[in-house]
């Protein structure tokens, strides 16, 4: 199993030291081999890794980039590029390890660029990261200075993404966990910065969801929101009959006055729009490590403004606030 230890003894010295008691459980659980039929192939891949060693790690640019191309052989390249290929589908990054080109669906970082001169500097912070996916984001707010960052996500495929990248880039503060934010205790005030980007709209109860974020902050700590957003005036939002851009749990997607609304509702201070992007096939589509189908997909083919239901296609808007 993955060793979480260096994280239970970090956040012992922190103002989250009540959560190392309920953690240590949930992460044994999580990664029980009953629970889920792939995780032993999965152990078994990243015990397949070769053991490449490379002191040149960059997380402030578009790729995680770990390594040289000339660092490995040729055949130990060509093993790497298949071991890393078992862990398909990628969809959050891209990166670049030892020169492999790991072309995600997401081209991540055009998110990150849009929040990343908004946000207060992450130096120095604890950092919570919720549905963190492979931990792209993660890696870029450890580079962007922050003292220790958590991703959480409950899907393994996931963490094991993030650990086959991991054991490369050598010894950094940031963890990713196979929890959900349901998972985490109520009330734990502690982190100085909670990210939710594109999980609001996949909650049953998004006024549920953004107390659950609240409690994570500490007193003046900020919260990082990125959501589907409709166009419109207060009070309108979307409720999708069945799925939306194929997307089967897709339940709340409001307009940004709506939204800001909930969130001054529950308390949030400061609340602020600071972008409205549409979601374009540049920024996700499929590649050769993620074949599924994409966006260009989920779209109607004969009028792109609408998906494939007839509903609008996907725009995103960030938003801050403060407690």
């Amino acid at each position: 199993m993955i060793d979480y230890d260096p994280l239970y003894e970090a956040l012992e010295g922190s103002l989250l030291r009540s959560w190392v008691r309920t953690l240590r459980p949930q992460i044994v659980q999580a990664f029980n081999r009953s629970l889920h039929g792939d995780l032993l192939r999965w152990q078994t891949i990243l015990h397949q890794m070769p053991e490449i060693h490379s002191d040149r790690v960059s997380l402030d640019s578009d790729r995680i980039i770990i390594g040289e191309a000339t660092d490995p052989t040729a055949e130990i390249s060509l093993r790497l590029t298949n071991l890393l290929g078992e862990f398909h589908p990628w969809r959050k990054g891209p990166y670049e390890i030892f020169g492999i080109h790991i072309d995600t669906e997401w081209r991540s970082y055009l998110k990150w660029n849009r929040l990343r001169y908004h946000m207060a500097p992450l130096t120095g912070r604890l950092v919570l990261d919720v549905g963190c996916g492979n931990g792209y984001h993660c890696w870029r707010m450890v580079g962007a200075g922050a003292e220790l960052v958590v991703g959480i996500d409950p899907a393994l495929l996931n963490v094991m993404q993030f650990y086959a990248v991991r054991q490369f880039a050598g010894s950094w503060p940031i963890y990713v966990l196979p929890i959900g934010i349901e998972d985490m205790p109520t009330d734990l005030r502690g982190f100085d910065t909670v990210f939710s980007m594109g999980v609001l709209y996949h909650r049953r109860s998004p006024i549920d969801h953004l107390y659950e974020l609240q409690g994570c902050l500490r007193p003046g700590g900020e919260l990082i929101l990125e959501t589907l957003v409709i166009d419109g005036g207060l009070n309108h939002v979307l409720v999708p009959r069945g799925r939306y851009a194929k997307m089967r749990n897709t339940w709340f997607i409001p307009t940004c006055d709506t939204l800001v609304s909930w969130m001054e509702r529950c308390g949030f201070r400061c609340v602020r729009v600071i972008d409205v992007s549409k979601t374009t096939t540049y920024e996700q589509r499929s590649t050769r490590w993620m074949k599924f189908h994409s966006l260009s997909k989920f779209l109607d083919p004969v009028d792109p403004e609408l998906t494939c239901e007839g509903y609008p296609a996907p725009k995103r808007a960030i938003f801050l606030a403060n407690t």
